[in-house]
């Protein structure tokens, strides 16, 4: 799995928050905002904890390809990769747009809480609820999938 598959599930399962069951902390500890996420570090700075995902949560990896449709059932992009801000939370879904086998696309970055997913017979879809021409005339986002 590459690192930024694996970074974008760990992001998800951190944005679930409602969604997830942690493990108590012991009720003597006290855990502030600053000390869930992501870190940088060189070093692992926070005692290692174990949550679980419940079969209602999303992992990257099912979102990362996945078609992206508006209400007239049209396909209007797919999804390339998501970003997380500050190690907690994802505040953008990366969509390519426009172009035909690749040629031609083009990214945008979409707010989470306007795409509505599903899973229906096991194949995942994204749905927007805005047409073509609005996402190809979205401000563009300078993206490359090279590390």
């Amino acid at each position: 799995m590459s690192f930024r598959n694996l970074a974008a599930a760990f992001a998800l399962t951190c944005v679930a928050v409602p969604a997830l069951a942690q493990t108590p902390a012991p009720a003597t500890t006290a855990h502030s905002a600053s000390d869930m996420g992501l870190k940088m570090a060189d070093t692992a700075t926070v005692k290692l904890k174990f949550v679980t995902v419940k079969p209602a949560d999303i992992t990257s990896s099912k979102l990362i390809g996945t078609n992206v449709y508006n209400n007239n059932k049209e396909t209007v992009g797919e999804i390339e990769d998501l970003v997380i801000e500050n190690g907690k939370t994802v505040t953008g879904v990366i969509v390519s747009v426009g172009g035909f086998l690749g040629l031609g696309e083009r990214y945008v970055v979409l707010d989470p809480s306007t795409i509505s997913v599903s899973n229906k017979d096991n194949k995942w879809a994204a749905y927007v609820d805005t047409d073509k021409d609005t996402l190809n005339k979205a401000p563009t986002f300078d993206y490359s999938k090279k590390k």
